[in-house]
């Protein structure tokens, strides 16, 4: 299928291309994150006064901005609970906000800028799968860290980037699973026009290969996207038993209204989505997706004493009309995670945080997750969940138990040579 290069896609290219030239070798799609000389700039983090630097680096502009400031806020929140209970290693937390404006050339910029200038110990942020790839070299050969919150793609370990968000076999293969016990038997695809989903779908289409699935349909469009009556209609005339939607921003705010708009319902098509959570629910409106299906690991509703006091903090800081989700508590995890790895190896240094991540835990609203320091993912319990009207996403099925990072899908024989 002949697929248009977003304008998303070039800026991560513009943002590549110095580090690329430079020697650094970034992987594509499905290949494994460099494994660069990390290091040989000196680090300007002080650590000699009261304070400690961090970044906050988010969209706050842009496409992705209805998804990203909460995550920012999310930050903020985390810090401000460690502050009030004496900080990390008795230092406060300053937090150094950056504004990424839904464009990877300007994350790569305002990355160098946070580790260079500002001298800041770690940055929480990104969201896109080429945000993160635009600055992945950026954290290696600066030699600093990048904590990033968001569900994606997977193929990828890097020792500069801790993810907090979902893997692969922690979303999107227990959807797939999902759907199979459902007995849906055809899915049709639709997606942003970037790494994350074209990656996802690739290993969605081999999933469905080895499980008896048929792919009705696979269609892109660039962020930010408003007109999906072409891709709705080629949807409805599919009769697929499901879409598996990795539509990202407030593109999906146009699909799901042109969708309902159809007739296509959740009981004619269901839509399994892996990037609407609470707050693009808001967006969208509840009318136009009530019913339908996410692949998540973290709900506000989640009903456990943590989660119960982390909704009412959060509410309380920012608003009682404000909703958790996902990616910002994935944000809020990453930053108590980065304390704790702090304290256990009793240095902000990089190499310190990277000997000492290892089994490094902490009791998330989400349940208790554990940094794997063999590919700095952490484990997760996936969740199915539904959407209903009151706007809030409500489980219908959990996993077992936390499920082990594997990001490089190597327990599962359908997934061999996608990494290639």
């Amino acid at each position: 299928m002949q697929r248009r290069r977003s304008a998303l896609n070039r800026s991560f290219l513009a943002a590549t291309g110095v580090a690329l030239t430079a020697g650094l070798v970034l992987s594509g799609c499905g290949s494994k994150a460099s494994e660069t000389d990390t290091a040989k700039s000196e680090s300007c983090v002080d650590t000699s006064g009261s304070n400690i630097k961090v970044g906050s680096l988010n969209s706050l502009s842009g496409t992705m901005a209805i998804s990203e400031v909460t995550v920012r806020d999310a930050i903020k929140l985390a810090v401000d609970e460690i502050n009030a209970k004496g900080g990390v290693l008795g230092k406060q937390i300053q937090v150094v906000g950056e504004d990424g404006a839904s464009d990877p050339a300007v994350f790569a910029q305002k990355a160098e800028k946070l580790i260079k200038d500002d001298c800041v110990a770690a940055v929480f942020g990104g969201w896109t799968s080429s945000s993160r790839k635009a600055m992945l070299p950026v954290f290696e050969s600066n030699n600093s860290l990048l904590y990033y919150p968001v569900q994606y793609e997977g193929l990828e370990s890097s020792k500069n980037i801790f993810y907090t968000g979902a893997t692969t076999n922690q979303q999107i293969v227990p959807a797939l699973d999902f759907l199979k016990e459902k007995g849906v038997t055809s899915l049709y695809l639709v997606g942003s026009d970037y790494v994350f989903p074209q990656t996802a779908n690739r290993i969605i289409k081999a999933y469905a290969a080895a499980n008896g699935i048929e792919i009705k349909g696979e269609d892109y469009t660039p962020l930010g996207s408003t007109d999906f009556s072409t891709i709705v209609n080629k949807v409805r005339a599919s009769n697929a038993g499901a879409v598996f939607n990795t539509l990202n921003g407030d593109s999906n705010v146009a699909f799901f209204k042109e969708y309902t708009n159809a007739g296509l319902t959740p009981q004619k098509m269901p839509v399994v989505s892996v990037s609407i959570a609470e707050e693009e629910v808001q967006g969208i409106g509840a009318q136009n997706i009530a019913g339908q299906l996410t692949a998540w690991n973290y709900y506000q509703t989640l009903d456990n004493p943590v989660n119960k006091a982390f909704v009412k903090a959060f509410k309380d800081k920012y608003g009682q009309n404000r909703v958790t989700s996902d990616p910002m508590e994935a944000a809020y995890v990453s930053v108590y995670l980065w304390k704790n790895t702090v304290e256990k190896g009793k240095s902000f240094d990089v190499k310190a945080i990277q000997d000492n991540c290892g089994g490094v835990t902490f009791d998330a609203p989400e349940g208790l997750v554990t940094i794997d320091g063999g590919n700095h993912h952490i484990t997760k319990t996936a969740r199915i969940g539904e959407i209903h009207p009151d706007g809030l996403i409500y489980t219908i099925w959990e996993s077992p138990g936390p499920i082990t990072p594997d990001p490089y899908l190597k327990s599962y024989p359908w997934a061999k040579g996608l990494s290639a």
